[in-house]
């Protein structure tokens, strides 16, 4: 499948191998670091920097920084740079900083807490705050599946409502159309494919539906309620007798609350084995945010994923 994006065509981009290579084939942006004393955040550096993909500002531990970039490896250019901080929340600030101010244009999580990296993105005067509300999104390659799957939102809105949900399938669509996603279709989970007055998860799915078909959520066919199985198994859906044009086929699943979100996350990446890169959208610039677990691999992921992004915010 193709679409157009202001006259550029654009391949839907299936698999994480096609995401690199449509990152290789754009022009390469400059990743701030925070805290990026850490193997795997600088094997995904090394591995970056191989497939010519971005340039790297990094800020923590100098003498841990340069001391495992030796081990592996890792030598910067001459344009690129070692910041010592003081301390992680130090890093995250002057991190978040270079991208605020035009010196970076993607900023990414090294080995720090989550939240202490999001206080430095949503920080007042020196944070990336948009005025959207900001959601985490895992892309997963799943074994068996010809396309990916996005789970949103699997780490930063807790228990998100009806207008919150609004704003994360917002962020979603964006995504999805810089990857050559036309019309994606979302499915909004919830224990039930039925609407249950008493579980608001179901309501609040309904509703999106409602919208997208009264065209304010535009640029994607959004369903549900949804359960797990009927939104990705075409044979579970025509067990069930649910027709809809998202039924077993989702491109994005929307979690109703964080736990489903985290369970299903770790689910597919320890019981599915799926490749996975993660992200931040809603905020000024893109935001890679993988857990502190996760491989180089995923790490990789997650940069080309933001050189894409970045890519078509620029447009």
């Amino acid at each position: 499948m193709q679409t157009e994006k202001r006259g550029i065509r654009l391949s839907k981009l299936t698999t994480f191998q096609a995401i690199v290579a449509k990152a290789e084939s754009l022009p390469s942006v400059t990743v701030a670091v925070a805290a990026a004393d850490d193997r795997e955040v600088l094997e995904a550096v090394l591995d970056a920097k191989k497939h010519g993909i971005a340039q790297f500002q990094l800020y923590g531990k100098k003498q841990e920084i340069e001391r495992i970039s030796r081990e592996i490896g890792l030598t910067l250019t001459a344009e690129e740079f070692i910041t010592d901080t003081t301390n992680v929340q130090a890093a995250c600030i002057a991190a978040v900083s270079a991208v605020r101010e035009g010196k970076a244009d993607v900023v990414m999580k090294g080995m720090v807490q989550t939240a202490d990296f999001l206080r430095a993105i949503l920080h007042k005067e020196k944070g990336l705050r948009s005025g959207k509300v900001l959601s985490h999104v895992a892309t997963f390659e799943v074994p068996g599946y010809d396309h990916l799957i996005h789970v949103t939102d699997p780490a930063l809105n807790v228990a998100p409502t009806l207008p919150e949900k609004f704003q994360i399938v917002e962020n979603m669509i964006e995504l999805c159309h810089a990857l050559g996603c036309e019309e994606p279709k979302i499915a909004a989970l919830a224990a039930v494919e039925v609407v249950n007055p008493n579980m608001q998860a179901t309501l609040d799915a309904a509703a999106l539906a409602q919208m997208n078909r009264r065209k304010q959520l535009k640029g994607a066919i959004i369903d549900g309620p949804f359960a797990l199985d009927n939104a990705v198994s075409v044979e579970s859906a025509e067990h069930k007798g649910i027709e809809s044009p998202v039924a077993g086929k989702a491109d994005v699943l929307l979690v109703p609350d964080i736990e489903a979100g985290n369970i299903l996350y770790k689910s597919m990446v320890y019981f599915a084995k799926a490749k996975i890169g993660a992200l931040v959208l809603g905020a000024r610039a893109p935001v890679v945010l993988t857990s502190r677990a996760d491989s180089a691999e995923a790490k990789l992921y997650s940069i080309a994923l933001a050189v894409v992004q970045a890519a078509n915010s620029n447009r």
